[in-house]
């Protein structure tokens, strides 16, 4: 299961980066004692992006079948979205918030894998 896991999660973060995410990233939990597998750390540009992103986010999660385990509200001036799947936890913020909150420096010995934008494939 935990291979599907990071499978989704890699997928996830992929998908986030065609939908111009900004500094899409996986940190891999499942070596430390954690509450959760993996973290996907993304910035938006704005609000709407955010929103947009959550949204896309949930739509691919499903397709997984992984619900939310909690529905996030937006505000006009949301700074940070987090979407807790249970095993991936992910995290869509400005990216003031997120200099802010340094996710990946609080969590320095996750090891991270950064997603950069790969070309589609045709069939």
């Amino acid at each position: 299961m935990s291979t599907d896991l990071k499978e989704s999660a890699m997928a996830c973060a992929n998908m986030l980066t065609l939908h111009n995410a900004m500094g899409t990233c996986v940190l891999d939990f499942r070596k430390m004692s954690m509450w959760t597998d993996f973290f996907i750390i993304c910035s938006a540009t704005s609000n709407t992006h955010m929103k947009g992103l959550a949204r896309h986010t949930d739509e691919f999660m499903a397709q997984k079948d992984l619900s939310l385990l909690r529905k996030p509200g937006f505000s006009d001036d949301e700074n940070w979205c987090l979407m807790d799947y249970g095993d991936i936890v992910v995290h869509i913020m400005t990216q003031e918030a997120r200099e802010f909150y340094e996710l990946e420096k609080l969590w320095f010995e996750a090891e991270k894998s950064e997603i950069k934008l790969q070309a589609a494939t045709a069939p």
